[in-house]
C-alpha cells in the first residue's frame, strides 16, 4: 500500500461497502498519514493499522541491532495509527513471521522474559499514544514461540493492559486452540482485534467455522471492535510463502472480498448484531 494506491483502494473498498480496512505499514514512508486521513475521510472507512514481521524483526532470540530495528519500526507503526484514529496496531510481534526453533520449558521461559523486556518500551510508546498493541498468536507453522491464547497470556502478563492487548485471527485459533470458544472467553477484556476467514483461508463462509458460536462468545466477553477479513493471494510471492499459499482461495480477491462481507453482515444480522 503506497500513497499512489492507497486512495483507489479504499474507494473500493467502500463501494463494495466494507465499514473498516486493515492498512498495512509493512515499512515506515510506504504511505503518508496525510493521504491515508483524506482516503479514509472521503471513504468513512474506520482505520486499524497492521504491521507484518518479515525477515530482519525479532525481538526474541536476536542481536541488540535488530531488536531496535523493531522496536522503531514498531514506534512508526504507533506513530501511524495515532496520527490516523486507528485505536490499535496488530501483529505478531515477537519473531518474525515463519521463524521457528525448539524450546524446553525454562528456555522458552527465558524467551517470554526476554520479550517482556524488549515490549515493554514499545508498550509504553503505545500507551502515551493512546493506541494499543494487539499481539497475534500464530500456528505452528508460522511460530514457536506463541500459539495460543494461554501462551500469550504467559508471556505478555503483566504488560497487558497498559498498552498492550490480544488480537485473535479464527485461522489460527482453528489450528491451535482446542476449543475456540474457551480461548476468546481467556483473552477475555485483553481483546482488542478479531481477523476472520474461513479454515481454508478463504472467505469467511461455507466452511467449517461454528461462526454463530464465534459471535456469541465475543458478545459474551463484550467485544466491540471489528470483523477484519484477513485473507491472501498466490500472486504475491512474499505473502504466498509466509502463509503457504499456493492455490486461489476463490475465483478473484474482489470475489473472495464480496463474498466474505455477504457472509458476515448475514451472520451479523441474523444474530442482532
Amino acid at each position: 500500500m503506497t500513497d499512489a494506491n492507497l486512495p483507489g483502494l479504499l474507494a473500493k473498498m467502500a463501494g463494495l461497502g466494507f465499514d473498516a480496512v486493515e492498512l498495512p505499514l509493512e515499512n515506515a514512508g510506504d504511505f503518508s498519514s496525510g493521504t491515508a486521513l483524506k482516503s479514509l475521510a472521503d471513504t468513512g472507512l474506520k482505520p486499524y493499522v497492521v504491521g507484518a514481521m518479515a525477515p530482519g524483526r525479532d525481538l526474541v532470540a536476536a542481536d541488540q541491532a535488530a531488536v531496535e530495528r523493531t522496536q522503531a519500526y514498531l514506534g512508526d507503526c504507533i506513530t501511524m495509527a495515532s496520527s490516523i484514529g486507528s485505536p490499535t496496531v496488530c501483529g505478531p510481534f515477537y519473531a518474525q513471521t515463519g521463524r521457528v526453533w525448539r524450546m524446553s520449558r525454562d528456555q522458552r521461559r527465558d524467551a517470554y522474559a526476554e520479550l517482556r523486556r524488549n515490549l515493554q518500551p514499545v508498550a509504553a510508546r503505545a500507551q502515551e499514544s493512546g493506541v494499543v498493541l494487539g499481539i497475534e498468536p500464530l500456528n505452528r507453522y508460522e511460530t514457536s514461540l506463541i500459539n495460543t491464547v494461554e501462551q500469550a497470556l504467559e508471556a505478555l502478563e503483566p504488560l497487558l493492559g497498559n498498552g498492550v492487548g490480544l488480537a485473535l485471527d479464527t485461522y489460527h485459533l482453528h489450528i491451535e486452540e482446542r476449543s475456540v470458544a474457551a480461548a476468546v472467553r481467556a483473552a477475555g477484556e485483553h481483546l482488542v482485534h478479531v481477523q476472520v476467514c474461513g479454515n481454508d483461508r478463504g472467505a469467511p463462509g461455507g466452511d467449517q467455522t461454528d461462526w454463530e458460536g464465534l459471535l456469541q462468545v465475543l458478545d459474551e466477553v463484550g467485544y466491540t471492535g471489528p470483523l477484519n477479513i484477513e485473507s491472501f493471494t498466490v500472486e504475491n510471492a512474499a505473502i504466498a510463502v509466509a502463509a503457504s499459499i499456493w492455490r486461489p482461495l476463490a475465483p478473484s480477491q474482489d470475489q473472495l472480498a464480496e463474498n466474505g462481507l455477504a457472509f458476515l453482515r448475514s451472520l451479523c444480522r441474523d444474530n442482532g448484531v
